[in-house]
């Protein structure tokens, strides 16, 4: 291009400063970080609980802790003050 103007570059925020890629970056990390912290506690009270069922979808599934959030509070309705005790299970 004869004018140095890359509509790609600019598109991916090498232009303008390249503010974006950073700003991309963090919101990546914060999705994956908010994604783990959800897939983790649900897959841990799943196992706690006896739901293999539960475990292998929640293992398999990643909807950004949305399914992750449902059977936490949904299937398995757990309080939030209680998200963070271990407590024994017996079904």
């Amino acid at each position: 291009m004869a004018s140095g103007f890359n509509s790609f570059e600019y598109a991916m925020g090498f232009g303008a400063g390249g503010w974006m890629l950073p700003l991309a970056g963090l919101g990546f990390v914060a999705v994956l970080l908010w994604s783990l912290f959800w897939k983790g506690l649900a897959l841990w009270h799943a196992g706690q609980r006896g739901h293999p069922w539960w475990f292998v979808i929640l293992l398999v599934v990643n909807t950004l802790g949305i399914l992750e959030i449902i059977y936490l509070f949904g299937i398995a309705k757990i309080k939030f003050a209680d998200l963070f005790t271990v407590h024994r299970h017996h079904e």
